[in-house]
């Protein structure tokens, strides 16, 4: 389990086949920099939001991870190249402060950015969501997206398959994570709040 708040990033240094036996497997190595002391093999990461398990420490701070045919066709992560940014977050501890809000590591969808507002006191992003998360997404609602907790600011029209949702970010998030290089077009892991798909299960919605 992880909460979104994204504790730094790192550099993707490899992406190759699989040796392994699972379909359509992809092997990505990252430089988790100072985030990587303590891992152990089999332990999660949060990799753009998507979480992933330590398969292999290749030394100090770089770490290899599998990714199967599933993870890359429902997640973003298909589109990583080598010298990529992506965030990390580490899984939570028990006793430690649950800062932004339940976040599990398991994408929903895929969402594009359609604007960007830069000013010096915050960064507007509109994102196009597929259609089929809307029911889960409120306006001051969480949303998880690349795997950073942020609020839903404003609710907007989308086209026929997809809603529009507008987030804001406050300099230090864009500091800390890979939104400083983001622009239109880009497409960003989606993580909608898992208290919202209980209540809109229980609703039988």
């Amino acid at each position: 389990m992880f909460t979104g708040i994204v504790e730094g990033t790192g550099t993707v240094k490899e992406i190759t086949a699989s040796p392994s036996e699972k379909r359509s497997a992809i092997r990505m190595t990252v430089d988790l920099g100072r985030h990587a002391e303590g891992l152990e093999t089999g332990q999660s990461v949060a990799i753009n939001g998507v979480c992933l398990t330590a398969t292999r420490m290749v030394d100090q701070n770089r770490c290899a991870f599998e990714m199967i045919g599933e993870t890359m066709e429902r997640t973003s992560l298909g589109d990583l190249r080598v010298g990529d940014a992506v965030n990390i977050e580490r899984s939570l501890k028990v006793g430690e402060r649950l800062e932004g809000h339940f976040v599990l590591g398991h994408v929903d969808g895929v969402a594009t950015i359609s604007r960007i507002e830069r000013g010096e006191d915050e960064v507007r992003v509109w994102l196009d969501i597929p259609s089929e998360l809307a029911r889960y997404i409120v306006k001051k609602g969480s949303i998880a997206v690349d795997g950073i907790s942020l609020t839903v600011a404003e609710i907007l029209p989308g086209e026929a398959t997809s809603v529009g949702a507008m987030i804001c970010l406050i300099p230090h998030t864009v500091q800390v994570t890979n939104m400083a290089s983001r622009k239109p077009g880009d497409r960003l892991n989606i993580e909608t709040d898992i208290l919202g798909k209980y209540i809109v299960g229980t609703n039988g919605q």
